[in-house]
């Protein structure tokens, strides 16, 4: 046996001896306050009912507080196995490294490895581990302590307030994001949580729900969190494809836009939903789709009102794998939505947006104002999602149809809030933590009608929106 491998033995032999004999006793009373924050959080990024591993589960609380449709917590420490089969006899608990364990062909939705990759003798080996276990779909979600923290809590375990620690592997948020890119995984998100791990009153709420987020204080918090999904083949080798086209007094672009989508993967069609028009945008449609039946077209009046409920509508009735997003104005060339269409098809994104804010706009294309509003509101959004997002309000915007079903299901936690149904995909999309990336578009100045837009009205609606999202998103 080499110098190396008896030193990881004696490294496990030695947290083996150390866990057995913590989890032998209920948690500390001490540390139940920092438990619920941790706890809270994981709840806010996994939805309920869904497939969970968890890795270095201890006694089963989190796992249990997450209520999966099924649940596997895998734990080297016999005593913290045997105290979450004696508390959650639902939940699967096995006796394993969390290195070394194998669940068979076995995937599952979530994946969590809390406030482990502090304590195993090797994190990459633990990282490539996870691969086998993860579809193209499934996130992972890691919380680990910040380095500041070292000398605090070998403070306060030398004072009884906390567990005392061995020696730990203090990982910065950029050597976590290292060894995820090494291990197969691509990270998505990183945050911090947990300002003051101690109630005191009031003081600990409000500074573990607003400061931890927010600069210079995020900085001293103590856990940091981040999400990453593995770099695996695409879902559908070559999908086929549906564009939703929301019509309303659009009748003098239907003939140039109906020839001009594309078609794109392993067959496209496009749904147009007419909108309540005051001219004749429902006959042309009608006529254009007589006129090319070559083009898989569908045609349904609008029951609702808003841009939103008539993307909705379109999206219910698409049996395409991808879902597109086309704004009836032509103000995005339809020939940019094979460059949407790729980076999903090949597994680089998993939500794509576009981005009018980089090429020379069209001089009428943006009012100043209008611009100014986009920038802020890009800037606000990137802060409050946890991704760059340049341009909230482009109208073109692209992802899997089996996302977008889960976004609905778990359409409840914003509420129906959103006329233009950018926010309400976006705000899902983050919620779920899909990979999102953005397309630059030339933007073009509209050539019939009138906008449907009120920037005054609709600037005040977004003001909310930001104010909403923080509640919901940041500061939960």
């Amino acid at each position: 046996m080499s110098t190396f491998e008896s030193e990881a033995i004696e490294y496990r032999s030695e947290r083996l001896k150390y866990w057995n004999d913590i989890n032998a006793f209920a948690p500390r009373a001490q540390s139940a306050y920092y438990r619920k924050k941790i706890i809270s959080t994981y709840r806010q990024l996994v939805p309920e009912n869904l497939s969970v591993l968890e890795l270095g589960c201890g006694q089963g609380d989190l796992l249990f507080a997450l209520n999966p449709s099924h649940g596997v917590g895998v734990d080297f420490s016999k005593s913290a196995i045997d105290r979450a089969i004696s508390l959650h006899p639902y939940i699967e608990f096995i006796l394993a490294d969390a290195q070394n364990v194998d669940l068979s062909e076995r995937c599952f939705d979530y994946i969590i490895v809390s406030e482990l990759v502090n304590d195993v003798w090797d994190v990459q080996t633990l990282l490539e581990s996870l691969i086998k276990y993860c579809s193209p779909s499934t996130r992972v979600i890691f919380n680990f302590y910040s380095h500041l923290w070292n000398i605090p809590l070998a403070i306060t375990s030398k004072i009884g307030v906390a567990s005392p620690k061995l020696a730990q592997n203090w990982l910065a948020p950029q050597d976590m994001r290292n060894l995820l890119e090494i291990s197969g995984f691509q990270p998505l998100r990183h945050w911090t949580e947990v300002l003051i791990p101690i109630r005191i009153p009031f003081i600990s709420d409000f500074s573990n729900r607003y400061l931890a987020k927010l600069f210079p204080f995020r900085f001293l918090s103590m856990a940091n969190f981040m999400v990453a999904r593995p770099l695996l083949e695409p879902k559908v080798v070559t999908p086929s494809v549906s564009v939703i086209v929301a019509a309303r007094n659009e009748s003098g672009h239907i003939k140039e836009l109906i020839s001009r989508i594309p078609e794109m993967g392993a067959g496209t069609e496009i749904i147009f939903v007419e909108g309540h028009s005051s001219d004749d945008t429902y006959e042309v449609i009608e006529r254009e789709i007589a006129a090319h039946p070559n083009k898989k077209c569908k045609l349904i009046k609008q029951q609702g009102k808003g841009k939103g409920d008539a993307v909705r509508a379109g999206f219910d009735l698409a049996t395409g794998d991808v879902l597109m997003i086309l704004d009836a104005d032509i103000t995005v060339p339809p020939e940019d939505l094979p460059r949407f269409y790729a980076l999903i098809a090949n597994g680089d994104a998993e939500f794509v947006n576009g981005v009018r804010l980089v090429y020379p706009m069209e001089g009428d294309a943006m009012r100043f104002a209008n611009l100014i509003g986009n920038k802020f509101f890009s800037w606000a959004f990137s802060w409050l999602l946890g991704q760059s997002i340049r341009d909230t309000l482009c109208g073109t915007k692209v992802l899997w149809r089996e996302d977008y079903k889960r976004i609905a299901d778990n359409r409840s936690y914003f509420g129906d809030f959103d006329p233009f149904g950018d926010f309400d995909l976006l705000f899902g999309a983050a919620r779920l933590n899909l990979k999102i990336l953005e397309v630059p578009i030339r933007y073009r100045a509209r050539r019939y009608g009138e906008t449907n837009i009120s920037r005054w009205k609709h600037g005040w609606l977004l003001l909310r929106m930001v104010a909403f999202a923080a509640r919901r998103i940041k500061f939960i």
